[in-house]
């Protein structure tokens, strides 16, 4: 939706994990095309921030368990109406391949942990301006190098967390297109709405046209959430919508 802005609420902390890493390989892949000693900062800084989140939880272990889950999910819609059996049967393959990508044998990133210029940097990121040239020598050095060989390194590096990066875009696409997107009116800007427990939603997504003067605020939980329609305020704070906001609402299960 090219022509609309999408607002996302994660209802579980592995989906807004996995939204964060999202975010962080997205970032890592674009700034990576670039050929400036910025670019190439940027993409390392990306990188670090990927294997943060990754020394805090067992990533691995969380992707396998969402990929099964969602394997199994999908095996017990088999066999209702309308379900295209070839389309299932790719989608199955897929996961099976990214859970076998995750097993304890493949290296999946171990290797960057070792690498002695990422591990200076990474000491240094706590503090503002840590990476400066004058606090590592090393780094300043190593920016110095041919552009080519920067991103050619660069490839290498962020090419080790790849099955974590597909098994991640699989999930949440598969996540994204459980729901069908259901018109809503927010009266005077505010929606609110019960989910029924029984069903594993994970994500909610609202839909608003991309050049609406407003901007969607959500909260909750497994058992309800809220959406609340803002109106930036130019120097001042946001100032709540009044007026009756007509939005699309995806409540994501598999």
């Amino acid at each position: 939706m090219t022509d609309s802005t999408i607002y996302e609420l994660p209802l579980n902390e592995r989906i807004r994990t996995m939204l964060r890493l999202e975010f962080l390989f997205q970032q890592a892949r674009y700034s990576m095309r670039g050929y400036t000693v910025w670019d190439s900062r940027a993409t390392i800084s990306h990188i670090l921030d990927i294997l943060n989140i990754m020394s805090r939880i067992d990533l691995r272990s969380e992707l396998v368990k969402e990929l099964e889950r969602q394997t199994s999910a999908l095996v017990a819609i088999s066999s209702r109406p309308g379900v295209d059996p070839s389309i299932l049967d790719d989608t199955l393959k897929k996961l099976t391949t990214y859970t076998q990508n995750l097993s304890p044998s493949k290296h999946n990133g171990h290797d960057l942990n070792n690498i002695e210029l990422l591990k200076l940097i990474r000491q240094r990121d706590a503090i503002a301006g840590g990476s400066c040239d004058f606090d590592i020598p090393i780094y300043h050095f190593w920016l110095k190098q041919e552009s080519e060989q920067r991103v050619k390194i660069l490839e290498s590096w962020l090419s080790q967390l790849d099955n974590y990066r597909l098994s991640i875009d699989v999930i949440l696409s598969l996540l994204r297109e459980s729901a069908i997107n259901t018109p809503i009116t927010a009266e005077q800007g505010f929606y609110q709405q019960s989910l029924d427990t029984s069903i594993p939603f994970q994500l909610i997504r609202v839909i608003v046209p991309a050049d609406a003067g407003y901007y969607a605020e959500m909260s909750g939980g497994k058992h309800r959430f809220s959406v609340r329609f803002m109106l930036p305020v130019s120097g001042g704070r946001p100032a709540p919508c009044t007026n009756n906001i007509e939005f699309q609402l995806s409540c994501c299960a598999l």
